[in-house]
């Protein structure tokens, strides 16, 4: 199995790396590739849904991403200790009639010594918005480096 660096344990600096890399590989809206950053055995917690192992993961974020229209996304490092990291987040999208969403959750991770995640749990609430409050503006896929992140945002 490969290394997927950063290394636990985490400091500052790699936790902050891990988190967007995260951020990235979910922008991408690509089930395999995220996949790909998880262990084959895998334990989530996602709003009410299980999925165990990288199989169930790429079928969670296909149906994901086939429902959540436009989807963007901003990660923010909260805390890190050792193998673990937590994370706050929002990220705006629309369902197929239309209505936008800025969904706002924290996750908490832990991470192998290869660097492959091996538990994620997330607690997601979903709030209506207009198109008019719509914060994330870039063009799908990466974030760029110059968007504010969520505090430059007052998130």
């Amino acid at each position: 199995m490969s290394a997927r660096p950063p290394l636990p344990p985490f400091d500052l600096e790699s936790a902050t790396l891990k988190v967007r890399l995260a951020e990235d590989g979910w922008n991408s809206r690509d089930p395999e590739r995220v996949s790909l950053v998880y262990t084959e055995d895998s334990v989530w917690r996602n709003r009410h849904e299980f999925p165990r192992g990288r199989a169930q993961i790429v079928e969670f974020l296909t149906r994901k991403w086939q429902r959540e229209h436009e989807y963007r996304l901003i990660k923010e490092l909260w805390a890190f200790d050792g193998n673990r990291i937590a994370v706050r987040f929002a990220y705006e999208w629309h369902d197929a009639a239309g209505q936008w969403f800025r969904s706002y959750g924290n996750e908490n991770w832990e991470f192998d010594h290869n660097g492959l995640m091996q538990r994620r749990f997330a607690s997601i609430n979903d709030l209506p918005i207009r198109e008019d409050e719509r914060l994330f503006h870039w063009p799908q896929g990466r974030r760029p480096d110059e968007h504010p992140g969520l505090s430059e945002l007052g998130l």
